[in-house]
């Protein structure tokens, strides 16, 4: 949103942050402390929050390394070529800036563990990573939406080969791994959140519906089996994410299942630490995780592995439906129809 437009909406008397406005009229602050008093909105997350497909080595890599906005979150393409998304809604009742830290292959992992040669080329910020991104900006964000986790349910790329017939105990070890990686991270997360003085809002998206999403994804394997152009890099898949094959995809979705239990039991834990500061809303939404992902349109047609601009829209609604205690809670409560 241009510095016109911004002026234009926030200087009506209904805009939450119209006294803003009256300040700068009155040169009592500077623009760039105007656009500091903004909503700040913020997304950590890996590659189901970007806007990337897979193709070529070197497509995927100029991708990975440049892709900004084009996905749920973010999007400034005009409607209806481009995505209905978060920002675009929220941008309906108030001016905002969005900050996007999601990344291709990000992990949830621990601050200070080492990446693989890949994820440094592609310069993947890790969830720990983009943590501190947070922790260390000048302005903290008002909301921020955390949808991560979704690399660490490939189970068979942590698995040795006797695990892949018998995976129960490694299925429950990389739960627990899981558990502990993300309630350290989230635990640092809030250290810096309380001591801030402003309101502010998180919100923990379980990962996606997976059960679902297969089913789409099986369509599009068929597709590809009766006409090679279809779907041109479905099969590269598996080298990227091994448990998309077939042979282990309900592990994958039992694995997601328990990740998912583990978000929500440490988000209730959080919240009840969290009790003393009335100023900090904590959420756990399973909207990501509900949502019907079973069309085969609402895979990227290239890879059917990410999500096309239909799947986008659809997460994007379904992320945007479970905002509204966040919304209300910063004061930016979408007006009512």
């Amino acid at each position: 949103m241009i510095g016109g437009e911004v002026l234009r909406r926030i200087s009506k008397p209904s805009s939450p942050i119209h006294s803003d406005y009256l300040a700068y009229r009155n040169q009592e602050i500077s623009w760039n402390e105007l656009i500091a008093r903004l909503p700040h909105v913020a997304l950590i997350g890996d590659s189901v929050c970007t806007g990337v497909y897979v193709s070529s080595i070197w497509g995927t890599f100029w991708r990975a390394r440049t892709c900004r906005g084009n996905n749920w979150f973010l999007d400034t393409n005009p409607v209806p070529a481009g995505i209905q998304s978060v920002s675009k809604r929220l941008e309906k009742f108030t001016p905002f800036v969005a900050i996007e830290c999601a990344g291709i292959g990000a992990l949830v992992d621990y601050e200070g563990q080492g990446q693989n040669f890949w994820r440094r080329i592609l310069r993947t910020r890790n969830f720990s990573g983009q943590i501190g991104d947070l922790l260390t900006m000048k302005r903290f964000p008002d909301l921020t939406l955390i949808s991560i986790g979704h690399n660490n349910v490939d189970w068979t790329w942590w698995c040795v080969p006797a695990e892949l017939e018998q995976p129960e105990n490694h299925l429950q070890q990389l739960s627990r791994r899981f558990r502990e990686n993300f309630a350290r991270e989230m635990r640092r997360l809030i250290g810096g959140v309380r001591m801030q003085r402003q309101r502010i809002a998180i919100v923990v998206y379980g990962l996606v519906n997976f059960g679902s999403y297969f089913r789409g994804r099986e369509i599009a394997e068929r597709l590809r089996a009766n006409g090679a152009s279809r779907y041109p890099h479905l099969p590269t898949t598996y080298k990227y994410f091994r448990s998309f094959r077939p042979a282990y995809r309900a592990n994958l979705i039992r694995l997601a299942g328990m990740v998912n239990e583990e978000l929500r039991a440490i988000v209730d834990d959080l919240k009840g630490e969290l009790a003393d500061k009335p100023n900090i809303l904590l959420q756990y939404s399973d909207a990501l995780a509900t949502a019907d992902l079973s069309r085969v349109e609402l895979l990227h047609p290239i890879d059917g592995w990410h999500a096309s601009i239909e799947g986008h829209n659809v997460l994007a609604e379904a992320a945007f439906r479970d905002l509204g205690p966040s919304l209300e809670f910063l004061g930016l409560k979408p007006p009512s129809h």
